[in-house]
């Protein structure tokens, strides 16, 4: 039912993209589920009176739509989670580069396409997480202290397959290079107390219930859970706050090669960096603004401050292909 309400959704969209779309929206594809999206594209509206129309799936039958439709776009913005799709986006050739001053001043240059394709919008740290009861913060140094023989059998992970674990293994290859970087990953293998899970929750989840001792999640899924459950015996560590610091990511967005309405779809971005919107998206999304002048919201900022790694996240996508047949010959399915 879900997927044929999206379908559905797509045909109107595409009517919308064969006529002349009304000057005052902008039509944007995201791969974020609805409720973490509208609140931001509400307030645009309810602020400026320009409508925001968006349909959501899964990022790549996004991307693919996008490539089809080419001169006949629907879509005037691409909206995303993980550098690395983004890259990829950028790579099929359906975003074209814009600059901004605004955007410029907002974001940080790191969370930004240095070709000026797309911007983050919103910060997720890639984090250990461990139990409160089996494990003492001060056991926990780094992500490639989780290979030591300390940590044998006490380790959860998600699969290989997801992108966020991919984008953690291409800033690994970015740091240490490819060798060092295998080593890293077979010895987290070797680690692991069960079968790699499907979502950070499990591990989450799994390591509250003394499946495991430690893992490696999103920030947000942590956030999500607590709220739910503020007993839960599992907290979040900083890794490598003495060299390179904590692997972060973003949701981002772009503008489409062919956008039917780039002006207004720019305004629209430029204003998602700004403080309004980044408050809303830290308010809702259990994430950090990409706007460091904006305060994350309390409970994020109860987790505490953290050195963040300054690699571009980019690069999560430059070496995609070849953190995933290392992640492949390690073992980590």
């Amino acid at each position: 039912m879900q997927a044929s309400k999206r379908l559905l959704a797509a045909l109107a969209l595409t009517v919308l993209g064969s006529t002349a779309q009304a000057a005052d929206e902008v039509v944007v594809y995201s791969s974020r589920i609805d409720e973490l999206i509208k609140p931001v594209f509400d307030a645009y509206t309810a602020k400026t009176g320009v409508k925001v129309k968006f349909i959501t799936d899964k990022e790549a039958p996004l991307m693919q739509r996008i490539k089809a439709e080419g001169q006949n776009a629907t879509a005037d913005l691409l909206l995303t989670v993980d550098a690395g799709n983004l890259w990829q986006a950028e790579q099929m050739g359906i975003l074209q580069p814009f600059t901004s001053p605004v955007i410029d001043a907002n974001i940080p240059s790191q969370y930004r396409s240095s070709t000026h394709s797309w911007t983050g919008l919103s910060l997720r740290a890639r984090t250990i997480a461990y139990s409160t009861d089996r494990v003492k913060p001060e056991e926990l140094t780094t992500y490639e202290a989780l290979a030591d023989k300390q940590w044998e059998g006490r380790l959860c992970l998600r699969t290989a397959k997801k992108v966020y674990n991919q984008s953690l293994t291409a800033t690994l290859i970015e740091t240490h290079g490819a060798d060092a970087s295998e080593k890293i990953l077979k010895g987290w293998v070797n680690n692991l107390s069960t079968d790699v899970f499907s979502d950070d929750i499990a591990v989450l989840e799994a390591i509250n219930a003394g499946q495991c001792d430690v893992g490696i999640v999103n920030t947000y899924y942590y956030g999500r859970l607590h709220k739910d459950n503020p007993d839960l015996a599992v907290r979040l560590f900083w890794p490598n706050q003495s060299d390179r610091g904590v692997h972060v990511n973003l949701s981002g967005i772009g503008l489409t090669q062919y956008a039917p309405h780039p002006d207004a779809a720019k305004a629209l971005v430029e204003w998602m960096t700004g403080p309004e919107a980044q408050a809303i998206f830290a308010g809702t999304n259990q994430e950090f603004p990409a706007n460091p002048k904006v305060a994350p919201s309390e409970e994020v900022a109860s987790w505490g401050a953290f050195k963040a790694d300054t690699i571009p996240v980019e690069v999560a996508g430059r070496r995609q292909a070849e953190a995933i047949r290392m992640m492949d010959r390690a073992g980590w399915n």
